[in-house]
């Protein structure tokens, strides 16, 4: 991978991913490698490479290599979630390994992209299948610890991850994680400090970009479950968040809905 850096693709990629002072992805390096050469890259060595090679990609300073690792976790999952081998103990061994794997070097995903590309189908998926490890009550227990995290990064992926879900189905965790995200604490502080008269405690610009990507996955997350769920209970939870919802939030969420109906929304 350092053999494909590109210098100028790396400039542009630390500007897009905000890696400058004050900025949310600040102090992070990249090589300059586009997400198509690193699947190529992944599509090369999945086969050759155990999991026990992947905590040292993981650990790496690139953010293109840790992407690399975090897809491969990614195929290592896929191939023992098969409809063939849903029950299979051996092969529910193997997601719970992954799984753990995945959350011990959850911060090392630190930027969305990252939790994006990995969150839904290794976390997301594993909600969704059996595990020797708990029940669902174990499950929300794992999602619980990470949304409560002070590390922005796994507190994205205890929503992004519901993508799938909702994509095989089951709304109750996008509802549970979007309700518990609504506000991020940034944002509750400064609601907090204003109402106290400090405005003067104001966020900083990283601060405030931390509380609009939570906003974003919210509503992101709560669009496609209306989506590919049901609009109903997309309604019933803007009923019910629809006036303390960030606007931001609000918005994504009711993307897919016809111009009338979105005017409502925003106007509550």
């Amino acid at each position: 991978m350092e053999s494909l850096h590109d210098e100028e693709q790396r400039q542009v990629l630390m500007r897009f991913f905000k890696t400058g002072p004050g900025e949310y992805g600040y102090g992070d390096e990249f090589l300059g490698i586009k997400v198509p050469q690193t699947r190529e890259v992944v599509k090369m060595a999945a086969k050759d490479t155990p999991l026990s090679e992947i905590p040292e990609l993981l650990m790496c300073r690139w953010h293109e290599v840790r992407l690399c690792g975090l897809l491969l976790l990614v195929w290592h999952f896929e191939r023992q979630a098969t409809k063939r081998l849903v029950n299979d103990a051996e092969a529910m061994s193997r997601r719970d390994d992954i799984v753990m794997l995945y959350l011990k070097h959850a911060e090392r995903a630190n930027n969305w992209d990252l939790v994006d590309m990995s969150a839904p189908k290794i976390l997301g998926h594993w909600l969704m299948l059996p595990s020797a490890l708990g029940d669902s009550d174990y499950k929300i227990k794992v999602l619980d610890h990470l949304a409560a995290s002070p590390c922005l990064w796994k507190q994205r992926m205890s929503i992004v991850c519901t993508w799938k879900t909702s994509q095989m189905g089951d709304a109750s965790w996008c509802l549970r994680y979007a309700e518990q995200h609504l506000h991020h604490p940034h944002d509750l502080m400064h609601k907090a400090a204003i109402k106290r008269g400090q405005a003067q405690t104001s966020l900083s610009h990283a601060e405030r970009e931390q509380a609009r990507l939570m906003s974003m996955a919210v509503g992101w997350m709560l669009r496609e479950m209306g989506k590919r769920v049901s609009m109903d209970l997309l309604r019933d939870f803007l009923r019910q968040h629809a006036r303390e919802m960030p606007r931001t939030a609000l918005r994504y969420a009711i993307e897919k809905m016809d111009d009338e109906e979105r005017k409502y929304w925003m106007n509550v």
